[in-house]
């Protein structure tokens, strides 16, 4: 488990990480013409993207998408996307590829299909996923009481549309089956709250009870900051 112990853990706890993703990303282009990058929504992230954004890559070739999105505008303040654009794809990682999870459709069902053939048409398996987790123990669009659980677990699709009564907006989400398409995973955590959340997802086995439980059976890097 990654952890770091300055003033200002977090802001560190982030840099670490956009120095490691940096370097997996650039290892795989050394071999590899284009790779795709998988990044999560949240405030979490905020401080690792800009990290990020600041580092200098063939950013031309990385294909940027996102393991889950509200459907909702993209100029929306909920907005996935417009939050990686905001916060990642400036500097030099402006030049990146991003590949939303959005389209005009009414909804995710409507518009699951087609958002699912583009973002499989990218470079898979992913050089590089980044998750965060909820309190709820939920990760990407996965949430313990939503319908469509046992589907993003399950499912060989490469998205699912999610809807959960703990959240107020439609969901699109990447499944279990995509995300695990990846080299390298990475959980990226703040708070003590979270780390008795995840505690309790080691101490289990029920992935309906808390999904992130359903990553934790291959490699994945823990980053965690107070």
């Amino acid at each position: 488990m990654k952890t770091t112990e300055t003033p200002d853990e977090r802001s560190r706890l982030a840099l670490d990480l956009a120095r490691s993703v940096a370097v997996a990303l650039e290892e795989d282009l050394s071999r590899q013409q284009r790779v795709t990058l998988v990044v999560s929504g949240g405030s979490t992230p905020k401080p690792f993207l800009q990290a990020l954004s600041a580092i200098e890559l063939p950013w031309s070739r990385v294909d940027v998408t996102l393991a889950d999105e509200r459907w909702v505008a993209i100029d929306d303040d909920d907005s996935n996307d417009r939050f990686v654009r905001t916060h990642l794809l400036i500097n030099h990682a402006a030049q990146a590829c991003f590949h939303s999870l959005v389209n005009d459709a009414a909804g995710p069902e409507e518009g699951a299909a087609e958002v699912g053939e583009r973002i499989a048409a990218l470079s898979w398996p992913a050089s590089v996923v980044v998750l965060g987790m909820g309190g709820d123990g939920h990760t990407a669009s996965l949430f313990p009481d939503s319908e469509q659980l046992s589907a993003g677990l399950e499912s060989d699709e490469t998205v699912i549309a999610a809807h959960a009564p703990s959240v107020s907006q439609p969901r699109i989400s990447l499944t279990r089956h995509r995300l695990m398409q990846s080299r390298r995973r990475y959980l990226h955590l703040t708070g003590e709250d979270k780390k008795r959340t995840l505690a309790a997802a080691m101490a289990g086995s029920d992935v309906h009870e808390l999904p992130i439980r359903a990553f934790l059976d291959a490699s994945l890097a823990l980053y965690w900051a107070p």
